[in-house]
């Protein structure tokens, strides 16, 4: 005898069930609320503002960046395959919307700027294109300390007279000073009348001036396309605060030498600006020109600029690199010997145990640092 089972009448369904007015006035001012709250969410992080952030860049391998070519039908050189070669490092300056400058403010190593303090006195079209002439003048005097590190003929070639800061604090004339008059972007062609093609003509043109003295400069104005078309300038000379009684004209000149090798190199960097690559770009090019692998063990990062005695100079955004450094799994990172012990201080905090920072202040010590990472030595002239 089987037996089956007899499934039990269904219970009846429940009664709907009314919210009561209370709960309603409850529910729909919350919803009001969370409505307004993710509005302002999305406004915030879509409006920007006067601010501009320093914040953690990348660290970027820079040997695939590098080619290298043959002049007059020459061939180029050979170029030796690298494996996790030197990294440059940057950071970002971008302007903020208003949630990533409340964000920003949380974040201790993200700096939140003014338009005077991420600018100062150019204007952003002005600084970009300044930064951009930079990183071409770290380039030139990369390709040639490292030509000259291996024994190749190099040669630096003055270039034109291009102003790139302005002295606009201090002792300045009443009337008529380079602050007020210049702008950050021309090239000055003539001072007096004298012709003034690169630095070393306009040295001579200065001598025997006096503070004080008024001349005229002659400019093609910067964003002029028209190099023909010049602008004559009155300028009252300064005293150099540095050398009392010796007259200047209030300018900080760009590096806009090239170097003439018997190849072309191109470094392909589209938008990054400024100099403190020089360091990287050099090692780069020796270990792309040399055999065995140059920076040893791990990955290996730095900054700094170079100079054409190969000194490395201080850079800026030491502690955002760093952790641009960290996150990019680089254990080692060469850092400028002549930043602030401040600077290498926080630099350590902010990149933490996993990375060796080691200041170096000139590219034989850069070297010497990496050979003792496991790196492999120069081969010997």
């Amino acid at each position: 005898m089987s037996e089956h089972m007899v499934s039990p009448s269904p219970p009846p369904p429940p009664a709907p069930r009314r919210d009561s007015p209370a709960s309603l006035r409850v529910a729909l001012p919350l919803l009001t609320v969370s409505w307004l709250m993710l509005v302002a969410v999305v406004v915030a992080s879509l409006v920007p503002i006067s601010r501009w952030e320093l914040a953690p860049g990348e660290a970027t391998e820079v040997s695939p960046l590098i080619t290298f070519e043959g002049v007059d039908g020459g061939s180029p050189p050979e170029q030796f395959d690298v494996d996790e070669g030197i990294r440059l490092v940057t950071a970002y300056g971008g302007r903020m919307s208003a949630l990533d400058a409340a964000l920003g403010g949380l974040d201790p190593w993200v700096e939140v700027e003014t338009y005077e303090e991420h600018f100062g006195d150019l204007t952003p079209s002005e600084r970009e294109r300044l930064g951009y002439q930079s990183m071409v003048g770290a380039k030139q005097i990369a390709e040639y300390v490292a030509a000259r590190q291996l024994g190749l003929e190099a040669e630096l070639v003055e270039g034109k007279v291009v102003v790139e800061e302005l002295y606009c604090e201090g002792s300045l004339p009443e009337t008529g000073p380079a602050c007020d008059v210049l702008d950050v972007g021309d090239t000055i062609t003539a001072l007096g009348g004298i012709p003034t093609p690169d630095l070393t003509a306009l040295a001579g043109a200065m001598q025997d001036r006096e503070v004080g003295e008024e001349v005229v400069i002659t400019v093609v104005p910067h964003g002029q396309s028209n190099a023909t078309k010049t602008s004559d300038r009155r300028v009252t000379l300064m005293e150099d605060p540095d050398t009392p009684d010796r007259a200047i004209i209030g300018i900080i000149p760009a590096d806009t030498r090239t170097v003439t090798l018997p190849f072309e190199v191109t470094i392909r960097t589209s938008d990054i600006g400024g100099p403190s690559a020089g360091l990287a770009f050099t090692i780069a090019l020796l270990d792309a020109l040399t055999k065995g692998d140059l920076t040893g063990k791990g990955r290996v990062a730095a900054t700094g600029t170079i100079a054409q005695d190969g000194k490395v100079g201080a850079i800026g955004a030491l502690a955002q690199k760093a952790i641009a450094v960290r996150d990019a799994g680089a254990t080692v990172f060469l850092v400028p010997a002549s930043q602030s012990p401040e600077e290498i201080a926080n630099a350590r905090r902010a990149a933490g145990r996993e990375v060796k920072i080691v200041p170096v202040a000139t590219l034989k010590e850069a070297l010497a640092a990496l050979r003792a990472n496991g790196g492999d030595p120069l081969p010997s002239r």
